[in-house]
């Protein structure tokens, strides 16, 4: 080939590329949307944390990070758990997704709260099981739990005696 023939043939190749191109292009509303999108974090340092909810019992402290826990739609919330803390046989009807975030978390499966029968989740460990798995959950030490899933996030004892919202 020529090399004038290559030279001359760039300008139609840039033509041909740009027109190619021109659909694939966002507009300027697209444009201006993107450049007012945030990064949100959380800095553990910096998370506000409130009173656990009362379905849980006391000693609980949480953290909604996104979402509405309580309504339809993507949710993450944290937990935070005194050493020691006991949260009795229940069910969620939906799937439960949790991420040890620091400390120790226990899972169990059954109807009976059973310690002896429970496996443990150290800080990093990632566990779900499906909708109506009937479980209980006890904290070694001060432990940080994320829950994450599609909300209404709700928790149904197995024995009515065992809720919070319950007491009297």
């Amino acid at each position: 080939m020529k090399p004038w023939i290559a030279v001359a043939a760039v300008p139609a190749l840039l033509f041909a590329f740009i027109h190619s191109r021109s659909g694939q292009h966002e507009d300027a509303d697209q444009v201006n949307e993107t450049e007012k999108m945030e990064v949100t974090l959380f800095v553990p340092s910096r998370i506000e944390w409130g009173e656990g909810p009362a379905s849980l019992p006391k000693g609980a402290k949480l953290a909604v990070l996104e979402g509405d826990p309580l309504k339809e739609g993507p949710f993450v919330m944290r937990l935070k758990l005194p050493d020691g803390y006991r949260i009795p046989p229940h069910t969620h009807p939906k799937t439960e997704r949790v991420t040890v975030i620091s400390g120790t978390f226990n899972i169990g499966m059954g109807e009976r709260f059973d310690p002896a029968m429970s496996k443990e989740m150290p800080a990093g460990t990632f566990g779900f099981w499906p909708e109506g798995m009937k479980h209980f959950a006890w904290a070694k030490g001060e432990t940080i739990v994320q829950l994450h899933g599609i909300g209404p996030w709700s928790i149904q004892y197995l024995n009515p005696l065992d809720d919070p919202r319950n007491a009297k």
